[in-house]
């Protein structure tokens, strides 16, 4: 029996998507999750995460939770570093440009991803830290 897609998780997830064009891996724990390829800060490799998105119009809104953590993830430390990445959307490659919300654009966008992952509140709670909303516009 196939491995259930709500299981797969870091690389794993990332090998299956990519195999697959997203046919598995896109819907995941009933949100839709999109491949970020940003280049590392230090080591200058590109570096691949799967991550929870939504669209706001013809953009992609991801959210550096990291479970709330005290720190940041480094994918979102990369793109502070370099905001040109890439996403891949299913079986689309799509060059990025990425900015951090800020203000009531940020509250606006946290309420549309916290609708399909109510943890992303749960994980704000936890820590001390404004948790990042991640806005990726086509280059």
């Amino acid at each position: 029996m196939a491995e259930s897609d709500d299981e797969l998780f870091g690389g794993e997830h990332v090998r299956v998507y990519r195999e697959t064009a997203g046919e598995r891996g896109y819907h995941w724990r009933g949100t839709t999750i999109l491949l970020l390829t940003s280049q590392g800060r230090r080591s200058g490799e590109s570096r691949t995460t799967p991550l929870i998105h939504r669209t706001d119009g013809d953009r992609w809104v991801v959210v550096a939770s990291k479970g709330g953590a005290p720190a940041n993830p480094s994918w979102f430390e990369n793109l502070q570093a370099n905001p040109e990445a890439t996403i891949e959307v299913r079986d689309e490659n799509v060059p990025v440009r990425a900015t951090t919300a800020e203000g009531e654009e940020r509250g606006r966008l946290w309420s549309l991803m916290a609708e399909v992952w109510p943890a992303y509140d749960e994980y704000q709670a936890r820590t001390d830290r404004e948790i990042p909303v991640v806005v990726l516009a086509r280059r």
